[in-house]
């Protein structure tokens, strides 16, 4: 598979992400606060259903289950040894059933940890944990590195430098945000300049954003990237808010519908790239490819 005919491709018309993949695990059984990355070996044929049910709902890349696949994040669990494993094998799951034409994304989240002040951890630490899943994810056949849900620039920055040192891939970011009174500001305190300015520094790409914000207000981060950037956008919303409901089930408040009426307002604010995160599923991702099809950009 050619990773830069994705990037033309997105020069072309906008293209599709999939959604969530930890929501669709759970629907199968994970149990909430589980990790997931073992299903690759242990449940493999579970994690390549979930992505060709996205291709097969007009998604034009998926997202490899290696969301919490770095050493770090692993540790917790007991499976930092198996880093490199699970990562291979998430990539598997997703290229076994790529169809032609269509990109696998080396899924690349955050440690859960902080550097230093804030936390125990030296921007080496992170680059090394983040260079294994990297290089692992690489072996496996991924087309892209997508680094995401990141909420510090710092962390960001060291996963990319780690993906960029550690292979040829392409890398991709996004970033979540906070709306505030005062603007989009991560966790950290970063904005879409800020990080817009880092990430053409190291020469990535495409970066964005994705979830805890809907559609429409993902949009106007969209509008903040484009004023001080002419990269390859993405933006990949949430299915709304999460509701915890009396059983303890999370619900999230926006619908298929309202969810795909918001991706002509993500391209049309400048996004290249759309897709959905938390709470949507290969159904918000069907109606999304409706929309985009139905469209003229």
């Amino acid at each position: 598979m050619s990773s830069p005919r994705l990037l033309d491709l997105a020069r072309e018309r906008p293209v599709l992400f999939d959604g969530a993949i930890g929501t669709e695990l759970m629907v199968r059984g994970l149990a909430p606060g589980s990790c997931p990355e073992p299903w690759n070996v242990d449940r493999p044929e579970i994690v390549r259903a979930i992505h060709r049910s996205y291709f097969d709902a007009g998604a034009d890349a998926v997202s490899t289950n290696s969301f919490g696949g770095n050493p770090i994040k692993l540790a917790p669990h007991g499976l930092q040894a198996r880093c490199r494993e699970l990562n291979i094998a998430a990539a598997k799951a997703a290229v076994e059933v790529r169809p032609p034409g269509k990109y696998v994304l080396g899924s690349i989240g955050p440690t859960g940890k902080f550097l230093r002040p804030q936390g125990e951890y030296t921007e080496s630490d992170f680059e090394t944990a983040f260079g294994i899943q990297a290089v692992a994810l690489a072996e496996g056949g991924v087309d892209v590195i997508l680094i995401e849900t990141m909420y510090d620039l710092r962390e960001a920055l060291c996963a990319v430098r780690a993906a960029q040192s550690s292979c040829s891939l392409p890398v991709f970011v996004t970033i979540t945000f906070n709306k505030t009174r005062r603007g989009f500001f991560t966790l950290m305190g970063d904005s879409p300049a800020k990080c817009a300015g880092a990430f053409d520094a190291l020469g990535l790409a495409a970066y964005g954003t994705n979830c805890t914000l809907t559609g429409a207000d993902m949009a106007d981060v969209v509008v903040e990237f484009r004023k001080h950037s002419a990269k390859l956008l993405i933006a990949q919303p949430n299915a709304g808010q999460p509701e915890i409901q009396g059983t303890g089930s999370v619900v999230y408040s926006q619908g298929i519908a309202d969810f795909a009426a918001s991706v002509p307002k993500l391209v049309a604010a400048g996004a290249n790239f759309v897709g959905g995160c938390c709470g949507t599923n290969p159904e918000y991702i069907r109606r999304a490819a409706a929309v985009l099809r139905a469209r003229s950009f």
